[in-house]
């Protein structure tokens, strides 16, 4: 594998030289750097604000490199900047100045407190004391938002560049009350985000493990999957959500015992991802 990149906002491991796939994985909310300007904005202590994390995903999935994938990772907390959400889903409300209405892309996510910068955490918590200035939701962007969506958009170019298309896996956890029985969520806009044989067969390797499988109930995807996924431009991307059950302790954010078996499966699941033949049936 090539060396690791990162610069404390994203994180980048490829495939050594001549073992690339046209597959990227990516971990936009598995980020527990918590600096301490971020933290001493927050009205919550860290133990908190990690409930708000996909913890641990990146680690599930680290071994992306080794059968020929990219690893994409946010090391910031999506509870300070959600890359999941588009640049403009801010709640005018949260902030204690007038915001350019250019900046502004209303949504019923941000309205609700779940922006692209966050007003509430876990279990639907105020995360601030007060209102905040919209200069600095804009700091936050520059710093770690818009660096996270080029690193994303410079890896898809140069795969599609390189095979023709690309498949993006955007990875995420649920929590277990969310899960409704499933193992497994795959959003893929109901059918616009990939062609109908990348969630199929993504389905079908996850059945192969044993893991139960839902589509687009209750999470379709988000700004990635909706931003991203051009089917008709050969970029194919879908949102995988697991369920925290089959590997975390949620409310101390601890791996339990049984994270071991998961990232087995997981490490069969990329494996397979990878060696699919995907130029035959796209």
């Amino acid at each position: 594998m090539q060396p690791q990149r990162g610069d404390g906002v994203v994180r980048i491991r490829r495939p050594d030289a001549g073992q690339a796939r046209p597959v990227i994985l990516a971990s936009p909310h598995s980020g527990r750097d918590y600096d301490a300007e971020l933290r001493a904005s927050t009205r919550l202590p860290i133990e908190m604000l990690r409930r708000s994390e996909d913890a641990y995903v990146d680690q599930l999935v680290e071994c992306a490199p080794e059968f020929g994938a990219s690893l994409i990772c946010a090391e910031f907390p999506r509870v300070f900047v959600d890359v999941n959400r588009g640049a403009g889903e801010v709640d005018p409300g949260m902030f204690s100045d007038r915001i350019p209405i250019t900046d502004i892309q209303p949504s019923r996510r941000a309205v609700s407190g779940l922006g692209v910068i966050p007003r509430i955490g876990a279990e639907g918590r105020p995360l601030y004391r007060g209102r905040m200035r919209f200069a600095e939701a804009r700091d936050r962007l520059d710093r770690y938002y818009h660096p996270y969506h080029q690193a994303l958009l410079t890896e898809i170019a140069g795969l599609k560049a390189l095979f023709g298309h690309v498949i993006l896996a955007d990875m995420h956890s649920m929590p277990a009350s969310s899960a409704r029985g499933a193992d497994i969520v795959l959003g893929d806009r109901f059918g616009t985000s990939c062609h109908a044989a990348v969630t199929d067969r993504v389905e079908s390797i996850f059945r192969e493990l044993e893991l139960v499988t839902v589509r687009n109930n209750p999470y379709a995807g988000g700004h990635t999957t909706e931003h991203y996924g051009r089917p008709h431009e050969a970029v194919h991307v879908i949102q995988i959500e697991i369920n925290r059950g089959l590997y975390l302790d949620e409310n101390r954010v601890r791996l339990t015992a049984d994270h071991a078996k998961l990232t087995e499966k997981l490490r069969r699941f990329v494996n397979a991802l990878t060696g699919t033949d995907w130029s035959s049936c796209l």
